[in-house]
């Protein structure tokens, strides 16, 4: 398959011990994790040639989340080192009726002071066929808004196909106002050819609203239909575009999630079945392996958008029963479930 190459943050995450609130909690468990390199997991997972760029400090921290990363299959050698700390992201999981949170700490991490020049994405994109972003990228700070910015329009010089999960996260962009922010996103979003996102993430970076139907994101009824608009728009915004899609979270409890997805090619839009996803152990990171999915389904299935859209949903479906922030459900696993098989039963 084609090589893959994503850029972003990978941050220590620390937890209390299953459903523990952080006044109860003596100790925390610690996993490396974070939205592009969850992509990079999923991908090598599945047998996918898959690069990971990030800066790093030079310590132990920094040494561990890249030993974390070479674990798991993704390329590392790429990484560039520099700044004096790893950013850190507190987890309390919630349940039932009680959501989850997150307390970030990461000021001053080494991504955040990273600078134009710094990365050679000339040498990076050597070979590779596809790139992948988020917006959390680019609200971390400027400098590392100006680096994905450096890094599309290279990508884009080289024919390299570009994708993004738009990723909305208002607890990050600190750095500049709202109209910045639109701007910052509007540009580097316009180099790209797949756009995930939801309708918070369009409307909070875009304005785009949807027309005409209001969007139901709690119970069981979140209609397909409602994001058609949505999807419409931010093809007219983003003419380079091909497909944007939406994932379809129905949230009953913190516990109780529905999950599906949409893909709008400009002409047809295509809808996967509606899981239950019940118990949930681990939600960090569905989006993630959404993604990390659908960039799978659409280098394996580049005709059929139905098949590689099925896939992405059920990646992520199974990825909400595994603890941490990556996806390690393997293709037989996915195309398990694909093909209606959700009995959990025993391999043996």
């Amino acid at each position: 398959m084609s090589k893959v190459v994503t850029f972003g943050e990978i941050m220590l995450r620390l937890a209390p011990q299953g459903f523990l609130r952080f006044s109860q909690a003596n100790n925390f468990d610690a996993i490396y994790g974070g939205g592009e390199s969850n992509v990079a997991v999923s991908l090598a997972n599945y047998g996918v040639s898959c690069d990971f760029v990030t800066r790093l400090p030079k310590n132990d921290i920094g040494e561990c989340a890249m030993m974390e990363m070479r674990k798991r299959g993704v390329g590392v050698d790429k990484i560039v080192w520099g700044g004096d700390r790893l950013g850190i992201y507190f987890l309390e999981t919630g349940a039932v009726s009680r959501g989850s949170k997150v307390v970030y700490d990461r000021a001053h991490s080494a991504i955040s002071e990273i600078e134009s020049g710094m990365i050679d994405w000339d040498a990076v994109f050597e070979g590779v066929e596809w790139f992948h972003w988020t917006g959390i990228t680019p609200a971390i700070s400027q400098g590392a808004a100006d680096v994905c910015l450096e890094a599309v329009k290279v990508a884009s010089s080289k024919g390299i196909t570009i994708s993004t999960d738009l990723n909305y996260r208002a607890k990050l962009w600190k750095y500049c106002s709202d109209a910045h922010r639109e701007k910052v996103m509007t540009e580097i979003t316009s180099y790209c050819d797949i756009v995930l996102g939801n309708e918070e993430d369009a409307e909070m970076h875009f304005g785009i609203k949807p027309e005409g139907i209001t969007v139901q994101t709690q119970g069981h009824d979140v209609k397909a239909e409602a994001f058609l608009s949505v999807c419409q728009q931010m093809m007219e915004k983003f003419p380079r575009a091909k497909k944007v899609i939406t994932t379809l979270r129905g949230s009953i409890s913190a516990s109780h999630n529905t999950w599906a997805g949409v893909l709008y090619d400009g002409k047809k839009m295509y809808e996967t079945r509606q899981y239950q996803i019940t118990d949930i152990v681990d939600r960090v990171g569905g989006g993630d392996s959404f993604m990390g999915g659908l960039i799978y389904g659409l280098l394996k299935y580049p005709e059929n958008d139905q098949n590689a859209l099925d896939f992405a949903v059920a990646a992520s479906c199974l990825k909400h029963t595994i603890k941490g922030d990556a996806n390690l459900a393997t293709v037989a696993e996915v195309e398990k479930l694909m093909g209606g098989d959700a009995s959990g039963r025993v391999a043996r």
